[in-house]
C-alpha cells in the first residue's frame, strides 16, 4: 500500500489511469461550480414568475451537459491539451470570421452563430482557446526569452486578430475581456512592468482615435457612465433601474418572487445581464454577499490549484482560467452598481444563456485537468521533463 506521498510521486512518473483520475478530482470545486449554478435557477425561475419555464429547466439541462463535459476535459491529460492548444485557437478564430460572414444578427450586433440545437457565440470560445495558446507558447520561455521584444510579437498578434474581430461584431465587453486575462498571462509569464506602462500609455493616447470607432450606442454608454442623470428614459434607463433594484433590496431583501422591479419588469434583461440586480432585491445585501463569497471561493480554489501545479503550463493555464472567471463577475456586478460602464459580460453561472456555461465549465475542465496533474513536470515540446 503506497503512502499519499509516495503514491502522489508514483503517479508523476507514471500515466495515471481514469480510475486514479476520478479519484483526484476536486469535488469541493465541483460542488462550489453546483452552488453558484443552483443560485441561477432559483433566479430565473423567479425571473418566469415562480415557473421552470422558459429559462431555469434549459439552464439546469444546460449546466448538466457543460458539467459533464467538464468532467470529460479533466479526464484529458493536461500534456494533450498543450499539444493541442494552437489547433482549438485557429478553430476557435475561424468561428469568428465565420459570424462576420454568416452571423446571426441580435439585438443589433452579430455574435452568434446559428448551429440548430445552440446559438454558439464563438467569441467565448476565444476566451480560453487564447488562453491555452498562450499558456503554450510562454511555457518553457526563459525570462531572458521573455525580456527580447520580439519574441512577444507573435503573441501580441495572437491577443489582438481577435480582438479586432470581436470589436467589429461589435462587443466592446468581451474585447476588453480577451485583453485583460491577456495581459494577466503575460504579466504571470514574466513581461516587465514598465512594458505594460508603455502600452497603456500608448493606449491612452489613442483613446480619441478610437472614440471615432465607436458606435453610437457605445458612446452613449461611456457618456451615460459619466453622468446618469442625463438621459434617465433612455440611455440611462438600464443603470436607473439597476440602482432602483438594488437599493430597494436592503439587508435582508424583499423575498423570492417578491422583488417589484422585476415582477413589473422595470428591470431591462433581468434574466441575463441584470440578473445579479434581481438577485440581490430578492435577497437584499446578505445575499449578495453569500454569492460573492461563492465567487472568492472559487477564485481561492484556481489560485490554490495554480501554485501547486509543477508545470509552467499547468499554473498558466490555471491562472488564466481563473483570471477570465473573476472578471465576469467582477465586470458584471460593477455594471449593474454603476461602476463602470454598461456592457454584455454575463453574470457566470447564473445569467441565462449556453455558449458562456458551455465554455466557462471547459474552461474549469482544464483546471480540474491541471490539478489532477498537477505533479506531471512537462518539458518545452509537451513531454516528460526527466
Amino acid at each position: 500500500m503506497l503512502r499519499p506521498h509516495s503514491r502522489s510521486n508514483f503517479l508523476s512518473r507514471t500515466e495515471m489511469s481514469w480510475r486514479d483520475k476520478i479519484w483526484q478530482i476536486n469535488w469541493p470545486l465541483i460542488g462550489l461550480l453546483t452552488a453558484v449554478a443552483s443560485v441561477g435557477f432559483i433566479t430565473l425561475y423567479s425571473a418566469a414568475g415562480g415557473s421552470l419555464q422558459p429559462w431555469a429547466i434549459k439552464q439546469m439541462l444546460r449546466f448538466l451537459i457543460s458539467l459533464g463535459i467538464l468532467l470529460a476535459v479533466a479526464m484529458v491529460d493536461i500534456r494533450i491539451w498543450m499539444r493541442h492548444a494552437y489547433s482549438l485557437f485557429l478553430v476557435a478564430m475561424v468561428l469568428l470570421v465565420a459570424v462576420e460572414l454568416r452571423g446571426t444578427i441580435g439585438m443589433g450586433a452579430q455574435r452568434w452563430i446559428d448551429l440548430g440545437f445552440i446559438q454558439l457565440q464563438p467569441s467565448e470560445v476565444m476566451k480560453i482557446a487564447l488562453i491555452l495558446s498562450l499558456a503554450r507558447y510562454f511555457h518553457g520561455a526563459t525570462l531572458q526569452d521573455i525580456g527580447r521584444p520580439i519574441f512577444l510579437l507573435p503573441p501580441l498578434a495572437m491577443v489582438l486578430a481577435p480582438i479586432a474581430l470581436v470589436l467589429k461584431q461589435p462587443d466592446l465587453g468581451t474585447a476588453m475581456m480577451l485583453l485583460m486575462s491577456s495581459g494577466a498571462i503575460f504579466f504571470l509569464a514574466g513581461v516587465r512592468m514598465w512594458k505594460f506602462g508603455v502600452l497603456l500609455a500608448g493606449g491612452l493616447g489613442a483613446i480619441p482615435v478610437a472614440w471615432q470607432f465607436l458606435h453610437d450606442y457605445q458612446k452613449k454608454r461611456i457618456l451615460i457612465f459619466l453622468n446618469p442623470d442625463q438621459d434617465p428614459l433612455g440611455a440611462g434607463y438600464h443603470i436607473t433601474q439597476s440602482k432602483i433594484a438594488l437599493g430597494s433590496g436592503g439587508i435582508l431583501g424583499k423575498g423570492l418572487m417578491e422583488g417589484t422591479q422585476g415582477k413589473l419588469n422595470f428591470l431591462p434583461e433581468k434574466q441575463t445581464d441584470f440578473i445579479f440586480t434581481m438577485f440581490a432585491e430578492e435577497w437584499g445585501l446578505l445575499g449578495g454577499l453569500f454569492l460573492m463569497t461563492l465567487y472568492v471561493l472559487l477564485v481561492a480554489h484556481g489560485f490554490a490549484i495554480a501554485v501547486r501545479c509543477r508545470s509552467h503550463f499547468g499554473r498558466l493555464v490555471s491562472l488564466g482560467v481563473t483570471t477570465t472567471f473573476f472578471l465576469y463577475f467582477f465586470i458584471n456586478t460593477a455594471m449593474v452598481m454603476g461602476l463602470v460602464p454598461v456592457v454584455g459580460v454575463p453574470l457566470p453561472l447564473i445569467s441565462y444563456g449556453g455558449t458562456a456555461m458551455l465554455s466557462l465549465l471547459f474552461g474549469f475542465g482544464l483546471l480540474m485537468s491541471a490539478y489532477i496533474h498537477r505533479d506531471l513536470s512537462i518539458g518545452r515540446r509537451g513531454g516528460h521533463d526527466d
